[in-house]
């Protein structure tokens, strides 16, 4: 069974990193946008990521400008704003595609694992996010309207499950 750690991904500062960098934490892996309604979910992202960090887990942005256009500026203008804005800490990356001929693989494989509302496997805005256990494999798939507070019961449970 693939695991999300078959997939390589590129930081924000253009360095290629290894998802199996991430072995034996739980993840929450989120496409990001800066300039849309839902971009102070950033806050609650980044207290979810301190919480629980030291526990193995870590809050992982792919940001993607698929959604009204919401994610205009350059790899270095996201990390700035999100820095500037919110004091993120934990791993941004480059610009992605999560839907179309385009999609990064780890998004087609996070959809493939996680399908949404009636099945359908497109990502339906920014901040869609997919939760996994420390094992690699995708446990599921939440809203973009789904704030990050309401998260922290699930991620408790795959924490305790080591």
């Amino acid at each position: 069974m693939a695991t999300v750690y078959e997939y390589g991904v590129t930081t924000l500062e253009g360095q290629p990193k290894a998802m199996a960098e991430h072995q034996g934490k739980v993840l929450l892996i989120v496409n990001t946008a800066s300039k849309c309604g839902l971009t102070p979910q950033y806050e609650g992202l980044e207290a979810l990521h301190k919480k629980y960090a030291a526990q193995g887990f870590a809050v992982l942005g792919f940001p993607c400008n698929q959604f009204g256009a919401q994610e205009p500026g350059s790899e270095e203008e996201i990390g700035a704003f999100c820095q500037r804005n919110y004091g993120v800490s934990f791993p941004m990356h480059a610009k992605i595609e999560v839907n179309g001929p385009g999609t990064h693989p780890l998004f087609v494989h996070l959809k493939s694992e996680a399908k949404g509302v009636l099945g359908s496997e497109s990502v339906k805005w920014n901040f869609t996010k997919f939760l996994v256990d420390r094992k690699g494999r995708v446990v599921r798939r939440y809203a973009p309207t789904d704030g990050p507070e309401g998260l922290a019961s699930d991620i408790e449970t795959l924490l305790r499950d080591a």
